[in-house]
């Protein structure tokens, strides 16, 4: 792969998120902050402008994943990719609202990693086309 993604992550587990972080520069991608909280996201995400959210949907806090993407997406169009434990019915449909362009099931490997953000990174790719015509 060629390009890289400034990816921003939001995970509440340190532990989790430092492995998250590791897979990321693994596969070749940057990463542009990290922060535990759905608050947080939204304060910062403006300030690095990311080409890339990476999601838990359970955080602790006011906002879960899914509310913290909704205002996201609705207010700066960046990309989520959620990162979850739970993929029930109900928690995906929810998490649909926001439209992401990828899910990854954790735990998960580095290969799964590597391949939805190649996936993201097409859509991300086609958005900029249509945006631009």
């Amino acid at each position: 792969m060629t390009e890289k993604l400034r990816i921003f992550i939001v995970e509440d587990d340190v532990i989790i998120g430092e492995d998250i972080k590791k897979s990321v520069r693994n596969i070749g991608h940057d990463i542009v902050g990290f922060v535990p909280s759905g608050e947080q996201a939204l304060e910062q995400v403006t300030q690095v402008m990311p080409d890339l959210v990476l999601m838990d949907i359970v955080l602790r806090g006011r906002l879960n994943g899914i509310e913290t993407a909704e205002q996201i997406h609705r207010h700066y169009k960046i990309p989520i990719v959620f990162l979850t434990a739970y993929a029930d019915k109900l928690t995906m449909s929810r998490a649909q609202r926001a439209h992401p362009y990828g899910y990854i099931l954790k735990p998960f490997e580095d290969q799964e990693l590597k391949e939805v953000l190649e996936d993201a990174m097409v859509k991300i790719k086609q958005s900029k086309l249509e945006n631009n015509q």
